[in-house]
């Protein structure tokens, strides 16, 4: 076993692998959704021992190729993700499926600064993509959470440059920033909770991957800054400058606190307020809000979770929400969660209940399966239906 290290808000962070593959990992402004965290294994916390190493066993010449990329300093994956949800609305179509088809990446160009990307093709199988699988069933509710039909779409291409003695990280260019804006340790959709309740905050009006900066500060040995401006308008199938011609920008400011900066996503407190200018075109009104976000790591195993927003406009899902519930990481890289959520969406009367659990299925490293269940109470788009009950399976493979 070797130790290899990650730089999370310009922070050192020491975890270990038996990898090779994974030493050059992205660093700068990271989250359990980031290509910083997804190139490593076990979720950042274990160097976990299976018996299966599926696919490593069927083709060892590829990851000692890779293996041999990440010595020098690039360290990339290519992974597949597939989502399957069945509901029993008597809306809509009643199944959803989908995936998503990715290619990731850092390149550690010197010894303070780095270039990461994130290259991704999402489509629906049939009618209906798992994430707007909610609305087809008369729940306001984004069920499946980044897997749309988008089609194939640029979603990082950005430089970090980090402080020599680790003070602060800034990051320009394609950015995603869902990545880092009041994240928690269950915030993946491509790991962890499906349901768009318990991932970004809902009543945040985060834009699609775009244009954008952002920076992290250490405030002291426990505190630290967040900030990014970004392209509110920003399409990652069509990545462009237009955000220079008109302004329209998404700012975020996010206020936290940690028991120590390598636990930062893990142990975590924080308020985040945001702003996202109105559309030139009329589209979209101005919006704004503030979320609250409590997480701590108990005896690494159990991750109780506390976390609420409220915004003013039209564009973000809910006005109001508030999700408790609590995560727990079990044999090798397992992982269970529960969470409940209530919400008010702006303009339609009435709150919406939702649960979701889930348990992930670690096969190998590289390999899990995630059954899941959803029951939505009071669908605010059917009021004739007393509640909504989705079943999903997801699937992911890392090569």
């Amino acid at each position: 076993m070797r130790a290899f290290t990650k730089h999370l808000l310009g922070i050192t962070v020491t975890f270990t692998a038996s990898m090779a593959a994974v030493s050059g990992l992205a660093q700068g402004l990271s989250g359990p959704s980031s290509v910083g965290a997804e190139l490593q294994p076990g979720d950042g916390l274990t160097d976990p021992q299976f018996r299966s190493d599926f696919p490593r066993n069927i083709a060892p010449g590829w990851y000692e190729w890779k293996d041999g990329l990440a010595e020098n300093g690039f360290t990339f994956n290519l992974d597949y993700l597939s989502l399957g949800q069945w509901s029993n609305s008597d809306l809509g179509e009643g199944e959803a499926a989908g995936g998503i088809a990715r290619i990731y990446g850092n390149l550690q160009a010197t010894d303070h600064g780095s270039l990461t990307f994130k290259i991704e093709n999402r489509h629906a199988y049939g009618a209906v993509a798992p994430q707007f699988f909610g609305f087809d069933g008369g729940a306001l509710s984004v069920t499946g959470t980044a897997f749309n039909d988008n089609g194939t779409m640029l979603t990082n291409l950005y430089w970090t440059q980090r402080a020599q003695d680790g003070s602060w990280t800034l990051q320009f260019g394609q950015i995603d920033v869902t990545d880092f804006v009041d994240v928690y340790g269950l915030v993946s959709p491509y790991t962890g909770f499906q349901n768009l309740a318990f991932n970004t905050n809902p009543t945040i009006n985060a834009p699609n991957p775009g244009l954008g900066v952002a920076g992290g500060v250490k405030l002291g040995q426990n505190f630290y800054a967040v900030g990014s401006i970004a392209d509110a308008n920003a399409d990652p199938t069509s990545p462009d400058f237009d955000v220079f011609s008109d302004g329209d920008l998404f700012k975020s400011l996010e206020i936290g606190y940690t028991s120590g900066f390598e636990r930062i996503y893990f142990d975590n407190i924080h308020m985040t307020f945001w702003h996202a200018d109105a559309a030139s075109d009329g589209s979209r009104a101005e919006d704004y809000g503030v979320a609250f976000s409590a997480a701590w790591f108990v005896d690494n195993k159990w991750m109780p979770f506390v976390r609420a927003g409220s915004s003013k406009g039209t564009a973000a899902l809910y006005e109001n929400s508030v999700s408790v519930g609590l995560g727990y990481y079990g044999r090798n890289t397992d992982m269970a969660g529960v969470g409940f959520n209530w919400a008010e969406a702006n303009g339609i009367a009435g709150n919406q209940k939702t649960v979701e659990a889930f348990y992930r299925f670690s096969l190998s490293p590289s390999l899990q399966i995630t059954p899941s269940v959803q029951y939505i109470k009071d669908p605010l788009l059917n009021p004739s239906a007393s509640s909504v009950t989705l079943w999903g399976v997801r699937a992911r493979i890392v090569f």
